[in-house]
């Protein structure tokens, strides 16, 4: 029942096998989407050459530079779609960074750079790009990103990331709010703690997944193919009546209260 055979699908955040947005980006190749992939570029191509050599078993019909900090690669990116499949159906956006720095230490130490810089990668960057998929989405479509508990609670270590994911999920709710009267969909998954790129930059993140997987009801942590499928259902007519929701994929761990 979960087919996306003819959606035109975009997925950010790929950054190695182990990125939840690669566990997204398989599952909804396995359901027939048509993918876009899209990656951050450096001066030596080396991101470039690791995520096209990735995701070259997808056969992603797209594959666009796109650092979200830079307004005309965000143009280009979203261009380039217009002009080579017409409409965009599915937004995937994983993207988050913040300094290492600020990701330690007092919250009442974040620097002022580091915490606009953690939000506007983090939060802004949903706004920027529902707003430029939001022209394309012409039949409807699906907005999906990845939040947190840390935005919604405390978490050791997690400090501004903390911040920027709670202006996500609230972004979510405003997105889906304006998006709705053209049948477009915006909802984001709280994925338990998994090694990634990204987290490996939390202090104590091995001990955050052993935490999980001694507390959590299922008594695990999640895959990034876990993340994937609700991903995947989420994009699907399946999730039709759904929007402006935080789906928590995490063992059962938020429900917990020691």
């Amino acid at each position: 029942m979960l087919d996306l055979t003819g959606k035109n699908a975009l997925v950010t955040g790929i950054a190695n096998n182990r990125s939840i947005a690669w566990g997204i980006a398989q599952q909804l190749h396995k359901a027939g989407a048509n993918l876009g992939i899209t990656y951050l570029p450096d001066d030596r191509g080396k991101m470039e050459k690791k995520v096209a050599e990735l995701v070259e078993p997808l056969n992603p019909s797209l594959f666009v530079p796109c650092n979200v900090q830079n307004d005309e690669q965000i143009q280009a990116t979203f261009d380039t779609i217009k002009d080579k499949w017409g409409k965009l159906d599915i937004l995937i956006h994983c993207l988050a960074f913040a300094n290492k720095d600020d990701l330690s230490g007092d919250f009442s130490s974040t620097s002022r750079p580091g915490f606009n810089q953690a939000l506007e990668i983090s939060t802004y960057s949903l706004v920027q790009l529902s707003g430029a998929a939001k022209p394309l989405m012409r039949d409807g479509g699906s907005i999906v990103t990845l939040t947190y508990l840390g935005g919604d609670r405390v978490v050791p270590n997690y400090n501004v990331m903390g911040i920027a994911k709670a202006g996500l999920e609230m972004s979510v709710r405003y997105l889906a709010s304006e998006m709705g009267g053209q049948n477009i969909r915006v909802n984001a998954i709280s994925a338990g703690p998994i090694r990634t790129l990204a987290s490996s930059a939390v202090g104590g993140i091995l001990d955050m997944i052993h935490h999980v997987e001694e507390i959590a009801p299922l008594r695990r942590t999640v895959t990034q193919l876990e993340v994937g499928n609700a991903a995947a259902f989420l994009c699907s007519d399946l999730a039709s009546g759904i929007t402006g929701q935080i789906l928590y994929v995490d063992a059962g761990y938020e429900i917990m209260g020691m």
